[in-house]
């Protein structure tokens, strides 16, 4: 049983480990604000990832699975990523100046920001589809529903796990290097947003025509 719960903590460490969006931008949080912006960028996809634990256990996925709320969250999500990646890049040379003062941005829009990149990734949907769903159908027929929750538990453990650890990873960043490289490090964080929003508006503008 032991074994099966820190399995699962594992898959939720490997669910937020892929370098994406959300890592990208508490990349640049944490750079920019310390620890406290970036985790709460992790927080707020966090909170996403249970609203779509929460759909998939309901069972209302097939609302999620239309042509029309696919081609809306990519066009949607890939609006929002380029726009965060913009606004980060534009704000790499605030860095010079946020070293001596820090620049905070607000955690709650730290959260919202986590939150909205989250919840607009198909690529997120289709990670709890795919996964969680199989987990459920596996855990429900073998188990019953209070080891479900326990496994779903383990699964949040390991998101909060590597969500802290990025934190602790990009707001020590700015303490270990220099102003030129943190800079370099938040244009690339924005150009790799850029190149996620990019990504997902062309697979929009392909779902549009496509139907």
């Amino acid at each position: 049983m032991m074994g099966i719960f820190f399995s699962y903590i594992l898959l939720g460490l490997s669910l937020a480990a892929p370098i994406g969006p959300v890592n990208a931008a508490q990349l640049d949080r944490g750079i920019k604000g310390g620890f406290f912006p970036a985790w709460f960028v992790g927080l707020g996809a966090v909170a996403a990832d249970a609203f779509y634990m929460l759909i998939v256990y309901m069972g209302v996925v097939h609302v999620l699975d239309t042509p029309f709320v696919k081609t809306f969250l990519w066009l949607f999500g890939g609006f929002v990523l380029i726009y965060t990646g913009i606004e980060s890049m534009i704000s790499a040379k605030e860095i010079k100046n946020a070293s001596n003062e820090r620049y905070v941005e607000p955690l709650y829009k730290s959260f919202f920001a986590g939150f909205i990149m989250s919840i607009t990734n198909p690529l997120t949907i289709l990670f709890w589809l795919g996964i969680y769903g199989s987990v459920l159908a596996n855990a429900a027929s073998s188990y019953g529903t209070q080891t479900l929750i326990i496994y779903s538990c383990a699964i949040f453990i390991g998101l909060l796990t590597w969500d802290f650890f990025m934190a602790a990873v990009s707001s020590s960043f700015r303490k270990l290097l220099n102003e030129r490289i943190l800079t370099g490090i938040a244009v690339i964080s924005g150009l790799a947003l850029i190149g996620f929003g990019l990504f997902f508006g062309w697979q929009g503008i392909l779902l549009l025509f496509h139907h």
